[in-house]
């Protein structure tokens, strides 16, 4: 007989971002008041679920992300640094998706391969990291749930990777809404479903802080 587990991988909730920076790994961005009310969303859908292990990417708006999940299970809040959100030489810049910014010449050198990308951390790292923390949540809560709190970035590389697909894609169409939930189901360690829900909503990958 196998043993089921599943991994939820969550995406945290909305950030309090008022200059519209890429915040990445930058410290003091936590959860706008909006993003604090996604987590209690996510908290109450999965208040019922058979959850034995959270763990969160160091940031804060992942800690505070699964602080009520922790709350409402009663168990203590894990830190796995694998889960943190990729590293990007954009940090700390005003370059959303779609607004025209990246047209700019100065940005060129650092746009020059998209599919590793070269402006951040490659693709292929950022699946390799999250693979480990996936398993390592996996052993953890076996025969029950985990869930892993991280972010877009991550999160929608980990799933295409798993599923087979090329890394390098079109930001603007990442299926990872704040707040949502990217469901991996296990028998013993093989990976046989994957299940996107979002129960705070959707959210478009284009907006900032979004």
């Amino acid at each position: 007989m196998s043993v089921r587990t599943v991994v939820h991988l969550l995406r945290h909730g909305e950030v309090h971002n008022p200059t519209g920076i890429l915040y990445g790994r930058l410290p003091g961005f936590r959860l706008s008041e909006a993003g604090q009310r996604q987590a209690l969303v996510v908290a109450e859908q999965l208040a019922g679920e058979d959850i034995t292990h959270v763990v969160a990417s160091p940031l804060q708006r992942a800690q505070e992300t699964a602080a009520p999940i922790v709350d409402s299970h009663q168990l203590t809040l894990a830190t796995d640094e694998q889960l943190i959100e990729a590293d990007n030489t954009f940090e700390g810049e005003r370059v959303s998706i779609g607004d025209g910014a990246l047209r700019s010449p100065k940005h060129w050198p650092r746009l020059r391969n998209p599919f590793l990308p070269s402006w951040g951390e490659p693709y292929l790292h950022v699946a390799r990291r999250m693979l480990g923390a996936v398993y390592r949540a996996r052993a953890e809560a076996e025969g029950h749930e985990a869930v892993c709190v991280s972010h877009q970035l991550p999160i929608w590389t980990i799933r295409r990777f798993l599923e087979g697909r090329r890394l390098w894609h079109d930001p603007r169409r990442r299926e990872c809404s704040l707040a949502s939930l990217t469901s991996l189901l296990f028998d013993d360690e093989t990976l046989v479903a994957i299940r996107y829900t979002e129960p705070a909503g959707a959210s478009s990958p284009k907006v900032t802080g979004a």
